[in-house]
């Protein structure tokens, strides 16, 4: 049974918690050591994370792994990311299976090497029927590029502009049928948005921590959680106390 922490209260956990998972090349080049290892450490951290997850009970999870501006890092530490991605889904994928992980992809497959595309779409079979954690992959995402996919999809389909509202392209996005995320935090102290998920996180709240992402551990995950649950989300509106006061 998912472990729900005691200073959270259950309807305060968010369904929906994406990451911005930076900082491992600052994280690596502190300690002398080439940026790929930070990268390493990255996905070793992703595990705990991910178990952490279902333990605080969040639905959802999407992280973001790899954006389309990243084709433009040195061609060595590319090359080492699409290893890195391979060799998860060569060792873990059974693992996350047993753990009822639900695996999707969101992003342009069709850029990656046809593979990786394999292996990724053999991954997203093979998971599709679990539901204890739905984990979407952004893996070659760009949320303006997202958009423009959607708005690409919306004329092939021949929908009139009339027609065309905020429900309608929430179904062409790559997110569709996902609900949009509650939190969203990023590690290393970065305040940039980075293109991601700009049309979803309208209204998500953000926690920003200066810790590195690979020493993002389970206590920092509930520190974030907790500042969740204090928020007042308003979504535009003013305030359940505010409210209250206008009535009085």
């Amino acid at each position: 049974m998912a472990e729900t922490p005691s200073a959270i209260p259950l309807e305060k956990i968010p369904q929906h918690v994406a990451m911005i998972m930076d900082g491992n090349g600052r994280w690596a080049l502190q300690r002398g050591l080439p940026r790929l290892s930070g990268h390493k450490a990255g996905t070793e951290n992703l595990r705990r994370v991910i178990r952490s997850t279902v333990e605080f009970g969040v639905k959802y999870l999407t992280i973001y792994a790899f954006s389309t501006e990243n084709w433009g890092r040195p061609p060595e530490e590319v090359k080492g990311l699409m290893l890195i991605l391979q060799d998860v889904i060569d060792h873990e994928l059974n693992e996350l299976n047993r753990e009822g992980v639900q695996l999707r992809h969101i992003g342009r497959l069709e850029g990656l090497e046809p593979r990786i595309q394999k292996k990724v779409l053999k991954a997203i079979e093979l998971t599709k029927n679990n539901d204890r954690l739905i984990l979407n992959v952004a893996f070659n995402y760009g949320g303006r590029d997202e958009i423009v996919c959607a708005i690409q999809k919306i004329i092939n389909d021949g929908i009139p502009a009339v027609d065309v509202t905020d429900e309608l392209v929430g179904k062409y996005l790559f997110t569709a049928n996902v609900p949009d995320p509650d939190l969203i935090i990023r590690t290393s102290g970065e305040l940039r948005v980075s293109n991601f998920l700009i049309w979803q996180a309208a209204y998500s709240e953000w926690y920003i921590t200066p810790t590195f992402w690979p020493d993002f551990d389970k206590e920092e995950y509930r520190h974030a959680l907790e500042s969740f649950a204090q928020r007042d989300r308003r979504f535009g509106k003013v305030s359940s106390g505010e409210l209250l006061e206008s009535n009085a």
